[in-house]
């Protein structure tokens, strides 16, 4: 919707209800100048507590009032929700492929095939998924059975968490490299578990596939 028709929208319906700009600048709490700037298409500051009441008064709902028509028209189930306080509406989402299962505790063998197809926010970039096996993350607050979501990279920053292949094994650790002496640590976020150190040759069986940059975790 541009600005002619959005200016039109919201001044036409305050018209069809017989409202005055006093009246519905009262109603919402704001001044009648301000109710003058949103019919003529500038919301670029509108409060999500203004957009909900000067949804209730003009009796549209809040998407519409926005310049959502079309969306309005398609879902009017969901917009209707919308309009409810405290309703805040789930995010968009995307598939990736959950990959087998991921060690957090002894490395185990990396299953490479799909297991299943998970949904994570849209926002969060991410290209495939592990499910967490073990307890040597759980003071980084990953469990066994948490599914971890990675962004796909060859490498991290020192600290960061991430899914690293040992030969054809994988793990979960935080990642802490020393260039100066050949060296990669493998740290657990468990004071059970050992740091796991590998130097010289050793490093040439070590390779990083991604950074872990969320994780769903079970409400037990």
């Amino acid at each position: 919707m541009d600005a002619n028709d959005f200016k039109s929208k919201l001044k036409k319906r305050r018209k069809e209800l017989g409202l005055t700009l006093k009246e519905v600048a009262k109603a919402v709490g704001v001044s009648e100048g301000t109710v003058s700037r949103w019919e003529s298409g500038n919301i670029a500051n509108m409060g999500r507590d203004k957009i909900y009441s000067l949804s209730k008064v003009l009796a549209l709902s809040p998407t519409e009032i926005m310049g959502f028509e079309d969306a309005a028209e398609e879902q009017p189930e969901k917009i209707r929700l919308f309009s409810i306080p405290n309703i805040i509406p789930l995010p968009s989402t995307k598939e990736i492929p959950l990959l087998g299962t991921i060690a957090c505790g002894e490395p185990i063998l990396a299953e490479e095939n799909i297991e299943d197809y998970v949904k994570v926010n849209k926002n969060i970039s991410a290209e495939f998924a592990l499910r967490c096996k073990g307890d040597s993350m759980i003071d980084a607050r990953i469990r066994s059975g948490d599914i971890v979501y990675i962004h796909q990279q060859p490498d991290v920053e020192n600290g960061e968490i991430a899914a690293v292949l040992i030969g054809n094994e994988a793990t979960l650790k935080r990642v802490f490299k020393y260039p100066e002496k050949n060296m990669l640590m493998l740290r657990p976020a468990n004071s059970s578990y050992e740091d796991l150190i590998y130097t010289g040759d050793e490093l040439n069986d070590i390779r990083i596939i991604g950074k872990a940059v969320a994780f769903l975790s079970k409400i037990c």
